[in-house]
């Protein structure tokens, strides 16, 4: 593999450190700000939970706009602006008012991360590599949940203060990532679509320089003669992508992975746990996300997208269902964390590997970043309903009822695998674009 591009990949997926660290690091924090703060379930939920998750949403709707107009380069730079004021913001904040505006600025990041971050290193990865590369991004976000995990364990004891110290930290790696960030080249594919032909070569020739540029541009071409101005994603020719897009999205959160992730001290007291307990578990948690993720990237290539959702779809109904029993039947104490282990690690190897690479190769160059804002912006919109409602839901249907529910959901997402996702693996993104669009427009 040429080492710049694992370098250039690298960088741009640190993006996805600050998302995975940035979505968990409140975990730690959000019992304690709701006591002190004396807030009630629907606004803790909504407003002090809530605000972030639905600044992700806005950040994934809008996303590909600076990342189709500015570039992907230059959206990743911002990204990292965004996220440094929103730590510093949310460490200083004496209200929950004041908190949450600072936590939705970090969210607009979170969210166009999701869209800048895969579309840049998928179209700066072969064909062979795309899927371990892109893979970074979703390593990087694990990595991100782990630290967050442990910092907030090594800080939940320093005193009154101790959340401030736990969002605020955010700040020095996303100071750090912001100038990490300006050293990459921009995309080549996004300079093509901008006919900035000259910079597009010289990009090329360092990414494989035993290719010849030419043939790569004239391909990328070929593909963008078969378009028409101004079109967008929502054409009768782009549906299919489109639907995949939006059930890989949708399956990823009705899976309940976030809920879990941003409560999972909070279930695990509720099943028994004690607090210090419970924190130290959710350590284990990040730990199982972590090395399953490392092998999910050692296999997609190897495997296949498809293999592996075959795999998370299994692991998921089986870990689920054991997670909802031990709710049912009272199952209190050490179990727990093992259910959840193995609903982690079913996660890890399959969605949590595949969804950001996946949706990344299912659009044409033009429309990748509407693409992938439109899969971000699905996934965003079920990952802020859904844990927002988790608090009122816990203590009205139960936590039991809930995850059955995750159960069942996962059930469809099994048939979804079998009968409509197709295989992506060591494809060049142009012949994705044929395979999937064009061919299909033929047929309907």
């Amino acid at each position: 593999m040429n080492r710049k591009i694992l370098i250039w990949s690298i960088t741009a997926a640190l993006a996805g450190f600050l998302f995975g660290f940035d979505t968990v690091v409140i975990s730690g924090a959000e019992k304690k700000l709701q006591l002190l703060w004396g807030s009630s379930d629907m606004f803790h939920g909504v407003v002090v939970i809530g605000m972030a998750l639905w600044g992700t949403v806005v950040g994934a709707f809008f996303g590909g706009i600076p990342t189709n107009k500015l570039g992907r380069k230059n959206t990743l730079i911002w990204i990292g602006v965004l996220y440094t004021i929103s730590a510093i913001g949310s460490g200083f904040a004496n209200d929950p008012y004041t908190f949450a505006f600072f936590r939705f600025i970090g969210g607009l990041g979170v969210g166009a991360s999701t869209v800048a971050a895969p579309a840049y290193i998928s179209e700066i990865a072969p064909a062979k590599d795309r899927g371990k590369l892109v893979g970074l991004y979703q390593f990087n976000i694990v990595f991100g949940i782990l630290v967050a995990f442990l910092s907030n364990y090594l800080l939940n004891d320093i005193g009154e203060s101790a959340w401030r110290w736990m969002v605020g930290v955010e700040a020095f790696p996303a100071a750090i990532y912001t100038v990490f960030a300006l050293t990459i080249p921009k995309s080549p594919r996004w300079l093509l679509t901008k006919f900035r032909n000259s910079e597009a070569i010289g990009v090329l020739k360092i990414i494989n320089p035993d290719q010849d540029p030419e043939k790569l541009m004239m391909e990328i071409q070929d593909e963008m003669d078969n378009t028409v101005p101004n079109e967008n994603i929502f054409l009768k020719k782009y549906r299919f992508p489109l639907i995949l897009a939006f059930l890989i999205a949708f399956f990823n959160q009705l899976s309940g992975i976030n809920a879990l992730l941003y409560y999972a001290p909070r279930i695990l007291t509720e099943a028994g746990l004690a607090e210090s307990s419970a924190l130290l578990s959710s350590i284990g948690v990040g730990v199982t996300n972590l090395l399953f993720t490392l092998l999910g990237i050692f296999l997609i290539d190897r495997l296949g997208r498809k293999q592996l959702m075959y795999i998370c779809s299994f692991g998921y109904i089986v870990s689920l269902s054991l997670v909802s029993a031990a709710f049912f039947f009272h199952w209190e104490g050490s179990s727990m964390p093992i259910f959840l282990f193995m609903f982690i690690a079913a996660h890890a190897i399959g969605q949590g590997t595949v969804i950001w690479v996946f949706i990344s190769e299912i659009f044409p160059n033009h429309l990748r970043g509407s693409g992938q804002s439109f899969g971000s912006s699905v996934h965003w919109v079920l990952a802020a309903v859904v844990p927002s409602l988790v608090p009122v839901l816990f203590s009205t249907i139960g936590a039991g009822m809930v995850f059955l529910f995750f159960t069942i959901m996962m059930g469809f997402q099994l048939l979804f695998v079998i009968f409509m996702m197709p295989e992506t693996k060591g494809i060049s993104l142009e012949e994705l674009s044929k395979k999937l669009i064009k061919d299909r427009s033929r047929t309907n």
